[in-house]
């Protein structure tokens, strides 16, 4: 099957119809889609199976899911310790004409809702467990040995795009290089974690990151909402202000409050007068490591 904007450009699975891609997941995964409990994003579609499962279905263009093979759910179910949903099995289809590729993942049910869309506009009720659980999983993720590379949005992340990706927005940052190398989910936001029960979803784009990706990426998420973001702040504070962590909550705020900045999003103001903290501070960390070489 073909969508309207075929030849391997992205498309909006909440306006294509979907009928025929559900039917034949159904065929070649052996079971039934619960059509009451279809949950459509941007370029995802899932629904509940007949044996208590969930099925996930996503598009990709091929020049981008040729990148690392695709198949970040089934290789995150070899993670340990990580509070994530169990890997039962896939079946991948390229598109007629080649251009994308087609990927449905069964995984078990989420333990608890997701917590909210990707942005929240009010803060959660979430119990002083959650957020245990959150470090506990991060924690345990980022020791992982792979050899993937995170996609961020479905890029894959190196020195040159976050260089790139920084400097759209604020071409006066200096210093943006990264040296530590963790693996990171790359897209933790609140529409992939549960709550009250903390799990963490959508696995597709985990690999290697600069340290701190994920709790930048959170506290993004977070920033219409000052007592939530605060709250990241809070809990992640060691990777949030290491060096690294630095870098990558520019990065995160490089993608808010850059050249496709929304008028309407809340998060773009307190973006920018974040951003500004964080090029003055690295500014002048790469002040005082060159002024420590020129007397070695």
């Amino acid at each position: 099957m073909t969508l309207a904007a075929g030849h391997g450009h992205s498309v909006d699975l909440r306006e294509e119809p979907v009928d025929q891609v559900l039917e034949l997941v159904e065929q070649r995964l052996g079971t039934v889609l619960d059509r009451s409990t279809v949950v459509r994003k941007r370029r995802t579609v899932g629904a509940r199976t007949d044996r208590s499962t969930w099925v996930r279905v996503e598009r990709r263009p091929w020049s981008r899911a040729a990148v690392q093979g695709w198949a970040g759910t089934e290789a995150a179910a070899v993670l340990g310790e990580v509070a994530m949903p169990r890997w039962a099995g896939s079946v991948v289809w390229l598109e007629p004409g080649g251009g994308a590729l087609w990927r449905a993942d069964e995984t078990s049910l989420l333990p608890s809702r997701p917590v909210g869309t990707a942005v929240l506009a009010s803060a959660p009720d979430l119990p002083e467990g959650w957020w245990a659980a959150l470090h506990a999983s991060l924690d345990a993720l980022a020791v992982q040995p792979t050899t993937r590379v995170a996609t961020p949005d479905t890029e894959a992340i190196t020195q040159r795009h976050v260089d790139e990706v920084i400097r759209s927005a604020f071409p006066e940052a200096v210093g943006t290089g990264v040296t530590v190398w963790r693996s990171a989910h790359a897209d933790l936001n609140w529409a992939n974690v549960t709550g009250p029960e903390f799990c963490l979803f959508d696995w597709e784009d985990w690999g290697l990151a600069p340290r701190g990706l994920d709790s930048a990426t959170l506290l993004a998420a977070s920033l219409a909402v000052p007592a939530l973001a605060d709250r990241v702040r809070r809990e992640r504070r060691a990777d949030l202000e290491s060096r690294d962590g630095k870098v990558m909550r520019l990065f995160t705020l490089a993608k808010i409050a850059g050249p496709h900045a929304r008028p309407d999003d809340p998060r773009v103001e307190p973006a920018r007068a974040e951003a500004q903290e964080l090029i003055h501070d690295l500014r002048r960390a790469q002040a005082a490591r060159s002024t420590s070489n020129s007397w070695n």
